[in-house]
Order: structure tokens, then C-alpha cells, then sequence
């Protein structure tokens, strides 16, 4: 029964993201904030809602590896997700149309990943109020971070053609108003985050029930799971032809994943949740540090000529993520 139980509630959050998406698009279009922004921001922050609740409700019933398993693994999925999107749609080279200023996230998100990985390794079991000194240092380089961001310039974009027709079922939302998204938006996220927790509780069970371990059913089962809303924005932005807000949902929600750590350190009350949780997360770090240089390199690079040469990365990223898994699961 617990598995009927985790697949509604991966059915709600599924739900929920489509909602979030598409109210997101409303504020994009109608705010000045534009794609880039909203999805790095707003759409990533809250698309990352499941990874809080689950995240802090493993903290909070003890499991580290839920805790942490889910933060890495969610990371590594949205990587794989952004992978296959640029793979289905590779006619339209998403990554060449996306903001040169997604460079800047990316690198952020790959430098939190190295810090990540470098405490997996020291196992530093030291805290202040409660919460380890490895993800303090996270979270402070979080904050610099986007506080660098939001100040660097974004070089203009190419107007993209429209994806969608006037009347398509993705627009319908377009009627409403900002402060009608806006309140939209924040229900959605609530429901997220009810969803999350459910995940958090369930996916416990589950790593008992089945005996495959806390770590393999945080790092895959759950983070898979909690990724779905990502799947999902990325899917919907696509059809909006918005190829900034999905880029940016899926770097910012990495992003965003990282802050997760300290929270749930700090619901976490047997140590460093760092320093507990087993060393099979070095595997799933490592798998996202690699996935994170290869999106950093076909942000950077310039027009390519051939399909071939454009997916090529795309294909690697895919082979770092089952080598991953299949290494996770052997470990």
C-alpha cells in the first residue's frame, strides 16, 4: 500500500508543477522581471519545494542519507532532465537560445557542488545552533553568490518565434492578472510542499519495506520523485517557447537545492548532516559536478554546425548519470 500511497502523492506534485509553470508564465510575460528571473528564482524556488519538505522531514525523523540523498540526487536528475529536453528538441538548439547570463548560475551551482563534495569528504562534525559549519559555509557562499548575480549585466536576447498558438491549452492562464497569478502561484506551491512531505515519510517505508537502503531510495527514488516539477516546468516552458525559463528553472533549482542542505541540517539533531550520511553521496556529488561542466561548456560555446556536434554533450551527460546510478547502486 505504501507504494500506491508515493505514487499519488508523485501524482499531485506532477499536478502542481503544471499549475506552477504555467502561472509563472503569466508573471514573466506581465512583470519586468522576464524569463531568466522568474525562472531562476521564482519558478526554481518553488519547483524546489518537494526537496525542502522531504529533505527536512527525513532531518527531522532522523534519516541523514533521505536528507542529503534527495538534494544530490534531485541535482543530478535535473541535469539529466535539461539533457534530454536539449536531445528531443535538439532542432531548435535550446542551449543556444538561452541567456549567456545562465553562465553565471551554473557556475555557481558547480562551485556549491565542490564545497558539497569537499565536506562529504573531510566529514566535518562540527556545529553552531545546531547546524554544521560545512553547510553554514554553503549557505554564505549561496548568498554571495546571488548577490553577484543579480548585479551582473545580461547581455541582450534574440526574440524567439513563438511555440504556441493564441488559443493553445498552455496560454490559458493568460488572461489572468499578475496579482491573480501571483496568488495562484503561492497555492500551488503549498500543495508542493504537502506533496513533499508525504514523499519524505513514504520513501522511509519504502527503504525499509524493500531493503534497498536510505541512500539509493533518497538519491534516486525520492529525488527522481521530488524532480518531477522540474520535468515538468521544463516541458511547459518549452511549449511556451521560453527557453530562458526553462534553462533558468532548472540551474536555479540546483542552486536553490544546496540551501536545502543547511535546513535540513538544522532539522537534522545528530550531528552534521554532512558528516552522517553515507559516503555513496561522493558517487551522486561527483556525477553532478561532472554533468554541471559539460551544461557549463554548451552554455559557452558558440553556434555549432551539425546536429551531431550539438547533442554530443547531451549524450555524455546521459552516460554520467547511469554510470552514476549503476555505481550508487553497486556501492
Amino acid at each position: 500500500m505504501v507504494f500506491v500511497y508515493f505514487i499519488l502523492a508523485a501524482a499531485v506534485t506532477v499536478f502542481a508543477a503544471i499549475k506552477l509553470s504555467s502561472y509563472a508564465d503569466v508573471i514573466s510575460e506581465k512583470s519586468a522581471l522576464g524569463g531568466m528571473m522568474v525562472g531562476t528564482l521564482l519558478l526554481a524556488g518553488a519547483t524546489s519545494l518537494p526537496e525542502v519538505t522531504t529533505s527536512i522531514s527525513a532531518g527531522i525523523i532522523g534519516n541523514a542519507d533521505i536528507a542529503v540523498g534527495n538534494v544530490f540526487g534531485s541535482n543530478l536528475f535535473n541535469l539529466f532532465i535539461l539533457a534530454v529536453f536539449d536531445i528531443a528538441y535538439r532542432r531548435r538548439k535550446l542551449l543556444e537560445q538561452a541567456s549567456y547570463a545562465h553562465t553565471y548560475t551554473a557556475l555557481l551551482g558547480l562551485f556549491l557542488t565542490v564545497l558539497a563534495l569537499t565536506a562529504l569528504y573531510l566529514e566535518i562534525d562540527a556545529s553552531i545552533f545546531g547546524v554544521g559549519i560545512d553547510t553554514i559555509i554553503i549557505l554564505l557562499f549561496y548568498a554571495i553568490g546571488m548577490a553577484v548575480i543579480s548585479r551582473l549585466p545580461s547581455p541582450p536576447l534574440e526574440p524567439a518565434e513563438p511555440a504556441s498558438a493564441p488559443d493553445s491549452p498552455v496560454r490559458a492562464q493568460s488572461m489572468l492578472s499578475i496579482r491573480q497569478a501571483g496568488i495562484r502561484f503561492a497555492l500551488a506551491a503549498l500543495l508542493i510542499m504537502a506533496a513533499g512531505t508525504a514523499l519524505s515519510v513514504l520513501g522511509d517505508r519504502i527503504a525499509v519495506v524493500t531493503g534497498l537502503g536510505s541512500s539509493f531510495v533518497g538519491s534516486f527514488l525520492i529525488a527522481a520523485t521530488t524532480s518531477l516539477p522540474e520535468a515538468v516546468s521544463v516541458f511547459i516552458a518549452l511549449r511556451l517557447n521560453n527557453a530562458n525559463l526553462a534553462v533558468g528553472s532548472i540551474l536555479g533549482s540546483n542552486i536553490f537545492n544546496m540551501v536545502i542542505l543547511a535546513v535540513a541540517d538544522l532539522s537534522y539533531r545528530d550531528g552534521a548532516v554532512l558528516s552522517a550520511a553515507s559516503g555513496a553521496h561522493v558517487i551522486i556529488a561527483s556525477g553532478v559536478i561532472a554533468m554541471a561542466l559539460l551544461v557549463l561548456y554548451m552554455l559557452r560555446r558558440g553556434k555549432t554546425g551539425s546536429l551531431a556536434t550539438y547533442t554530443a554533450p547531451a549524450i555524455l551527460i546521459l552516460l554520467v548519470y547511469f554510470t552514476a546510478s549503476y555505481l550508487n547502486f553497486i556501492y
